[in-house]
């Protein structure tokens, strides 16, 4: 079978280029045009993350470049006014920097990125020190995983595990990484539960049950009166 994918580790990139924080300003651009990212880890000491600069935070040089801001847009937009005179990556990047762990789950990942809005994360150890990043296209690489792989996982993790002996009255088909089950089970409550789990597997997109409870005794035929 192959590798699961299941932390940041298993799919971040470790091979991460960073800028300390006396990086001019325009050696932050040609570094991210070299590199063709949209924002670099700032680094200070042995390698901590202190900050990160994005392109959002080099923008506003560009867009108060022609005209002096407003009052109402510096009472407004302070810390943009601000990075439009910035010169070092110090002064440019965001800080405290946004960071995951390597061990974070992909979903925490990708939850982060979600509610912040954010394309890139910084991986970090518990001291803070840069082990790698992670961007959105990294975090898609679940779902290259094969039908094969996915449904050996469905079989062993979830189905034999839960139902034991009675496994064998359910199959397991993959196609496009939409997860089907079929087959009948003794107690439906626990087909809620089933579903939960197969859709908590990396690189599932979906999950559909073609399941039946068991078939109804037979009360064989009925006995004549006297």
């Amino acid at each position: 079978m192959e590798h699961s994918l299941h932390t940041v580790s298993d799919v971040m990139t470790q091979t991460v280029v960073a800028i300390g924080q006396e990086a001019p300003f325009k050696e932050i651009v040609e570094t991210m045009e070299q590199w063709k990212v949209s924002a670099l880890p700032v680094l200070a000491g042995e390698g901590r993350v202190i900050g990160v600069v994005s392109e959002a935070d080099l923008l506003p040089k560009e867009e108060f470049r022609e005209s002096e801001p407003s009052r109402t847009a510096q009472l407004h937009r302070l810390d943009e006014v601000r990075k439009a005179g910035a010169l070092t990556a110090g002064e440019l990047m965001s800080t405290p920097a946004l960071t995951v762990h390597a061990d974070d789950t992909i979903a925490q990942a990708a939850r982060t990125m979600a509610h912040k809005s954010v394309k890139r994360l910084p991986v970090v150890d518990g001291q803070g020190l840069l082990q790698g990043v992670v961007s959105r296209s990294d975090l898609l690489k679940v779902f290259l995983r094969s039908d094969g792989d996915l449904a050996e996982e469905v079989r062993t993790e979830i189905i034999s595990r839960l139902f034991g002996d009675a496994s064998k009255d359910l199959t397991v088909t993959v196609a496009d990484g939409v997860v089907t089950l079929h087959g009948s089970v003794r107690n439906t409550s626990l087909l809620p539960a089933v579903a939960r789990l197969v859709r908590a597997v990396e690189g599932v997109v979906d999950v559909a049950l073609d399941v039946t409870g068991p078939a109804p005794a037979s009360t064989g035929p009925p006995v004549a009166g006297p």
